[in-house]
This record gives C-alpha cells, structure tokens and sequence, in this order.
C-alpha cells in the first residue's frame, strides 16, 4: 500500500512539473498546447479510494492552474474527470472493473485506448467550454478540444507506454 502511494505521489509530482515546465510553453499551430497530466486519471489504481481519489484530481488541476493562471478551469475539468471516470469505465470495460481481480493486463489494447480518449476527450470538453463560455463560438470549441485531444492522446498513449508496466 504504501509503495502504492509514493508511486502516486511522484506520478503527481512529475506529471505537475512536466506540464507546467515543459508543455504549457509549447503552442503547437498557435492554439494546440497538450495537456499530457491527463494521464493520471488513467494511471490511478481502479481500486482505490474514490475520495481521496476526488481531492487529488482536484489538487493535480489547482497545481496546474496555479501555475498556468487559468482560474481553477483545470480543477474544474479535472473534478470532471474524475467523477465520471467509473461510467467511463463501465462503458469501456463492462461490468468487469468492478470485480476484485480486473486488471488493465486483462483488457485489450483498443480498450485501453478507449478509456484513455474518453478521459481526454472529457477533460477537453470540460475545460474549453469553460475557458470559451459562449455557444455562439461552438465551432472554435470543437475545433480546439479534437486538435488539442488528439495531440494530447497521443503523447498520453507515449508515456503510457514507455512508463507503464508491460502488458500483453
């Protein structure tokens, strides 16, 4: 349990830094700036705690946002995310996850890439809807939540595979 936490912990830490030191100074085609800390909520054990869950989605975004100055729409998305991430799940992996003995080794590959572009997609969703707050703009909304989703899954699926354990 406790290694469970320290990896958590440094996950928190690194994924923290890397966005705000690294990939909130790039701007891909002027708008397109990956959010890659996406991935936590993909790498946070299943069985975990739900609460404590909540609050450290809600503290990875406040981290972000302190940094990024982007008034708690990070936090927001995050909280997003992490509140659906079950039905997500469900979707994803039927009614397998909730058993003891699921694990991610047990799924596929496109199941796992499901997972990881409906966690993305949501967040992206969330987030630019809330920065924009206008329909009238609906358009620029898609335009930049499938640009910068599909950037970010792809670095995300990157890191997942290059620091995840192997599964086959």
């Amino acid at each position: 349990m406790n290694s469970t936490i320290i990896l958590n912990s440094l996950r928190f830490i690194l994924l923290v830094l890397t966005q705000v030191l690294i990939f909130n100074t790039l701007n891909f085609l002027g708008f397109i700036n990956p959010m890659v800390y996406v991935i936590f909520f993909y790498w946070f054990p299943i069985k975990g705690n739900r609460a404590v869950f909540m609050l450290t989605s809600f503290f990875l975004g406040l981290m972000i946002d302190i940094f990024s100055d982007t008034l708690a729409l990070h936090a927001i998305a995050s909280l997003t995310v992490a509140y659906i991430r079950p039905v997500i799940m469900r979707f994803c992996f039927g009614v397998n996850y909730e058993f003891q003995n699921f694990s991610f080794k047990n799924t596929t590959k496109v199941q796992r890439l499901t997972f990881l572009g409906l966690l993305v997609l949501t967040h992206q969703m969330v987030f630019f809807s809330l920065e924009i707050l206008s329909l009238a703009h609906f358009l620029l909304i898609l335009k930049k939540v499938f640009a910068t989703g599909i950037v970010t899954l792809v670095l995300c699926s990157l890191f997942s595979s290059l620091f995840s354990p192997q599964t086959e």
